[in-house]
């Protein structure tokens, strides 16, 4: 095994490196979420369910999808705030299941993930 395999934390200046990462992704998590629920707001305001003169069941159908993307938004926020609680406690990176280093690539892709990709696809057998 190479030095590279061996470790089983990411450094320090790396873990930091993560962070700012993430923080930047809460940021725009949090816009969006904000975007989400003035749109929401709007519609609820306005006293009915219509949006820009389409029908009942559009509006409603407009309310409920928003209302799915603003759970989404909360939920993904959620995950990058766990993220960085794991680089605080300096345990971030790491496959739950393989114990292995997660790749960079895939932290920077998706900074909340907890499984490498190597657990991933034995986890879908």
């Amino acid at each position: 095994m190479s030095k590279k395999e061996q470790r089983n934390r990411y450094s320090d200046s790396e873990l930091q490196e993560f962070d700012q990462l993430i923080i930047e992704k809460i940021e725009k998590a949090k816009e969006q979420l904000e975007f989400y629920e003035s749109q929401l707001a709007e519609i609820n305001e306005s006293g009915e369910t219509r949006v820009r003169g389409l029908d009942d069941g559009v509006g409603t159908s407009e309310s409920e999808r928003l209302n799915m993307m603003i759970n989404r938004s909360k939920k993904h926020i959620t995950y990058l705030e766990n993220a960085r609680a794991r680089i605080a406690n300096k345990v971030y990176g790491v496959c739950r299941e393989t114990g292995k280093l997660i790749s960079k690539d895939r932290l920077r892709a998706v900074p909340h993930a907890t499984l490498s990709i190597e657990a991933k696809q034995l986890g879908k057998r």
